[in-house]
C-alpha cells in the first residue's frame, strides 16, 4: 500500500504492506487531516519515525466483530492496554503502555490502510460529510475544555490563537454563550471568525488581569505570556498547546494569583459528532485545499505555508 514515511525528518512515500493486528479493526481510509503536530513531528518535536497522521475518516474492511464491516469511522488516537492503574481508574488516555495514532509507537493514517481496536472507532452519521467527519478528533479536542471546565454565560473568556485548533475552540466555546474574544493575527482567520459573530480582540486592546478564564491555543511563549498577563486572580488558564522544548515561566506569580493552570488533550469523539450531525459547528470551513496521497508532499509543502489552516488528504 502507499503511505507516508517519516524517518530522521524526512518524509517521502513508500511502498509497505497492508497492516495486519490481532483483534483490531481494518479501515481503508478516506479523508485524512494533516494538523500542526504532523508538521512539528516533521521537524523534530517527538522522535518518531513510522506512517504520520491522526486525523481520519474510513471504512472498516475487516474487524473481529463483522457488525462493523462496512462501516464509516472516526478514531480515537491512544490505544490502551485497559489493564494498567491509569486505564482502570478512567484515565484512558494517559495509559501507562499506550501507542498513539502516527505518533506514539503506531502507525498513522496517510497511508491507504491503518487499523485500530474497536474501542477507539466511533460511526459517523450518515449526513456528515467526509471533510466535517475528518474533524473529528480536533472537534472532540476543542470539546475537552468543557469536560475539564465550567463555562457560564456569564464568563469573560479570552482565546489567544485563531489558527486550526484555535478555530474549532471558537467555534465550541461560542456556543456557551460566554463573552468571548478571540486574538487573531491573520486576516483570513479573523475573517472566519466573524463569519459567526465571534469577536475579535486587538492584542493591545487586552485588559489584563480581567479575564475569568483565558484558553492559549498558540504554542508559542509569547502567545503563553500573553494569556497569563490576561487572566485575572483566581481565573482559570487552559493550555490547548504544546510546546517545543522549556519556556521560562514565573510560577510565583501563578501561586500568588492562584491561577488555575489546566493542560487539556483529547476529549470525547460522540458530542462532537453530534455537533457535526446537528450542523451546531462547521470546520470545513478551514479546508485551503485537498491532495490525493500520491501527492502528499505537496501537501505538506502547503500546509507549512503562513496562515493555511487545513490541508486535506484523500486517498480515492
Amino acid at each position: 500500500m502507499l503511505a507516508l514515511w517519516l524517518e530522521k525528518n524526512q518524509i517521502s512515500l513508500r511502498d509497505l504492506p497492508q497492516p495486519k493486528k490481532p483483534n483490531e479493526a481494518l479501515i481503508k481510509i478516506r479523508k485524512a487531516g494533516i494538523c500542526s503536530t504532523d508538521l512539528e513531528l516533521v521537524k523534530g518535536y517527538y522522535p518518531y519515525t513510522g506512517i504520520l497522521g491522526h486525523e481520519f475518516v474510513g471504512e472498516v474492511v475487516d474487524a473481529p466483530d463483522k457488525t462493523w464491516v462496512g462501516a464509516r469511522v472516526a478514531g480515537e488516537i491512544n490505544a490502551v492496554c485497559s489493564a494498567c492503574e491509569a486505564c482502570l481508574n478512567g484515565r484512558r488516555t494517559h495509559c501507562e503502555n499506550r501507542t498513539v495514532l502516527g505518533i506514539v509507537n503506531r502507525d498513522g493514517v496517510f497511508a491507504e490502510y491503518t487499523t485500530l481496536p474497536l474501542d477507539n472507532l466511533h460511526r459517523v452519521p450518515d449526513s456528515v460529510s467526509d471533510e466535517a467527519a475528518v474533524f473529528t478528533e480536533p472537534l472532540a479536542a476543542a470539546l475537552e475544555i468543557q469536560q475539564q471546565i465550567q463555562i457560564k454565560p456569564t464568563d469573560r473568556v479570552l482565546l489567544v490563537g485563531a489558527g486550526r485548533l484555535g478555530q474549532l475552540i471558537a467555534q465550541i466555546l461560542a456556543l456557551t454563550g460566554c463573552d468571548l474574544h478571540v486574538v487573531a493575527r491573520h486576516v483570513h482567520q479573523q475573517n472566519l471568525l466573524t463569519a459567526r459573530g465571534i469577536r475579535l480582540i486587538a492584542e493591545g486592546e487586552i485588559q489584563p488581569r480581567k479575564w475569568d478564564i483565558v484558553v492559549e491555543a498558540t504554542g508559542s511563549p509569547d502567545g503563553f505570556n500573553l494569556a497569563r498577563k490576561a487572566i485575572h486572580p483566581r481565573g482559570t488558564l487552559v493550555l490547548k498547546s504544546t510546546y517545543k522544548g522549556d519556556m521560562n515561566v514565573n510560577f510565583s506569580s501563578i501561586v500568588v494569583d492562584e491561577i488555575t493552570v489546566i493542560g487539556s488533550r483529547c476529549g470525547p469523539f460522540e458530542p462532537a459528532l453530534r455537533l457535526l450531525e446537528n450542523g451546531e459547528v462547521d470546520p470545513t470551513v478551514l479546508i485551503a485545499a485537498q491532495y490525493k496521497l500520491s501527492d502528499i508532499v505537496k501537501g505538506f509543502e502547503r500546509a507549512s505555508q503562513t496562515g493555511v489552516l487545513k490541508v486535506l488528504v484523500e486517498t480515492e
